[in-house]
């Protein structure tokens, strides 16, 4: 049996592998995108299902990143389903043209029941109107309607019960402001949650603590509320910020600032410094202050 010299078959398994080399080698094609365009890459491909790669594509390209389709349709997140927006999506793309109105019953000290009506913007859950009266009609709401808009846009719908006091001078008002009247079903309080869960919270946080003398004290802590409520009280749904955003303020020691006569209190920084502070005499004294007390001598429940 004849068989090839050694040096034979090395020579062969050594051009064999420089074949294999020459036909794996890596080529000079486009270099491995960065980590951190990748990651935008995915990001934008969560945050919008509707793009594809082109418009992912033209979007880097206006931010001045040099990458190609190809590689943006790479590294875009895949799915296992088309495309499509959610409920609570869909809600949230309409909620700035959507207002919710109610009305809410109080007893007074001398057992007389006043009525609060409460209309909430549903955008940033801001409070545009609370007023108050002893006997609610049609006309009494659509004029309330109209002070809560003033100068501002009209929200395009209207959401409400089908009590009896919306009367038909309250859906001519509202008409001709522009407004769509969306009635819930009856018996269906959950179809009108804001409004709902808002009149708890007035409950709950205010009137439960506040013995009410008449009209004019219920309107009184209202308002002192809705100021409350929309400039300083933090809310899950907007990602613990108020209905009118507030900064984030670091500098300054902080201090308690009383609201609704010491029910909350808002903390803020106080910017006077220690050097600059004034003498506690030097204070203007609260209205709950007596002439006989110093404020040095006063105590507080903080």
């Amino acid at each position: 049996m004849y068989r090839k010299p050694r040096s034979v078959e090395e020579r062969s398994e050594s051009r064999k592998l420089t074949g294999w080399r020459w036909k794996s080698r890596r080529g000079a094609g486009r270099h491995k995108l960065c980590l951190e365009v990748r990651q935008l890459i995915r990001e934008m491909s969560l945050a919008n299902p509707l793009w594809g790669a082109p418009r992912i594509h033209g979007e880097l390209l206006k931010l001045g990143i040099d990458v190609g389709q190809t590689s943006v349709a790479k590294y875009m997140a895949r799915r296992r389903r088309p495309p499509s927006q959610g409920w609570r999506t869909f809600l949230l793309n309409h909620a700035d043209g959507i207002a919710s109105i109610d009305l809410f019953v109080v007893p007074t000290i001398s057992f007389r029941l006043l009525y609060g009506l409460l209309v909430l913007r549903h955008d940033r859950r801001r409070i545009l109107w609370l007023g108050v009266t002893a006997h609610p009609t049609a006309e009494w709401i659509a004029r309330q309607v109209s002070e809560a808009c003033g100068w501002e846009s009209a929200p395009q719908y209207l959401i409400r019960d089908r009590d009896g006091v919306y009367g038909e001078a309250f859906t001519r008002r509202i008409r001709a402001m522009g407004i769509r009247d969306r009635p819930t079903a009856p018996r269906s309080p959950w179809q009108n949650g804001y409004a709902e869960r808002l009149i708890g919270s007035i409950r709950r946080e205010c009137l439960d603590h506040v013995i009410v003398f008449g009209e004019r004290h219920l309107r009184h802590v209202l308002r002192s509320y809705a100021h409350y409520y929309n400039g300083a009280r933090t809310h899950l749904s907007l990602a613990k910020d108020s209905p009118l955003p507030r900064t984030v303020q670091a500098a300054g020691s902080i201090l308690p600032l009383p609201i609704l006569g010491g029910l909350h209190h808002s903390l803020r920084p106080d910017l006077i410094c220690d050097s600059d502070r004034l003498s506690p005499t030097s204070y203007p004294r609260p209205l709950s202050w007596d002439s006989t007390t110093s404020p040095a001598t006063e105590s507080t429940s903080w």
